[in-house]
């Protein structure tokens, strides 16, 4: 079996920063596959489409990227295992296994193909665990290499998904679990470099940051998380379908010296 995950290292020498990619992957395992209707499988909805390509130029920077195989449909690795919710204001939110997409369309062929208890757990041990586990190695060997480290998770939704919001998203939203996954001077300094693009961008608002970032961010034990969520039509075209490599590198001028500075930051903590 493949890992249900994908690792790029970068060609330079290696800095305390690593970038999660947890919802950009679009393969579904061949034990399950057959279980979906095919033209979800063929084009499922709710990907972060090419957000670990959006964050290529992080290589050069000597930042490693880890990016999830598998659709989000398949396992939600930014879900708590135990389908506890991240929020509690009544907005919806799709499960650990979802059994539709965002806009409660039926993702499996019958109702008796959606996960049960004892499946939910093989793909937690198979498809979800293993994915934390590889992280949790990486910010391991940074942190023993440099004293600290930063784990970057990277999202993108659409501009606009109404049983979640009624209103558009914000181009971008840095989410901290309300400050308590990262020392406030990284937060501060990703904020400060982001608002210096055209971009609006909102902090904790309309999201805190998934299972992962408050998982991983212990900054009392030198281990700091932010989640960036951004609109995909920051880089992609206005349906949301093809990657637009001019919007994506206007993105990129201003995620670049973000980036920059929060390696800076890091080394000062």
């Amino acid at each position: 079996m493949s890992d249900p995950y994908i690792v790029i290292e970068p060609g330079t020498p290696i800095v305390p920063v690593i970038v999660s990619v947890p919802h950009c992957g679009i393969e579904f395992p061949e034990e399950i596959i057959q279980d979906y209707f095919e033209d979800m499988v063929n084009t499922p909805d709710d990907t972060d489409w090419y957000v670990h390509d959006l964050y290529n130029f992080a290589l050069e920077l000597g930042i490693t990227i880890i990016h999830a195989r598998y659709s989000r449909w398949v396992i939600d690795l930014n879900r708590d295992p135990e389908s506890k919710p991240l929020y509690h204001d009544g907005r919806i939110v799709t499960g650990l296994t979802p059994s539709t997409d965002f806009l409660g369309q039926p993702i499996y062929l019958s109702d008796d193909k959606i996960p049960d208890e004892a499946e939910t757990e093989r793909r937690l041990v198979n498809y979800y665990w293993p994915y934390y586990q590889r992280v949790e190695k990486l910010l391991t060997e940074r942190k023993n290499e440099f004293g600290k480290v930063l784990l970057w998770d990277a999202h993108s939704i659409r501009r606009s998904v109404p049983a979640i919001r009624e209103d558009p998203f914000p181009d971008m939203i840095l989410g901290d679990n309300d400050e308590r996954s990262s020392d406030p001077r990284l937060i501060t300094t990703a904020l400060n470099f982001l608002k210096k693009g055209r971009y609006g961008v909102n902090h904790n608002d309309p999201f805190k940051g998934g299972h992962i970032t408050r998982y991983f961010g212990k900054p009392d034990d030198d281990v700091h998380a932010l989640q960036l969520e951004m609109n995909k039509v920051l880089y992609m075209d206005d349906s949301e379908i093809h990657f637009d490599e001019e919007r994506a590198n206007e993105v990129r001028s201003v995620l670049q010296p973000t980036f920059e500075a929060l390696v800076e930051a890091v080394g000062t903590l």
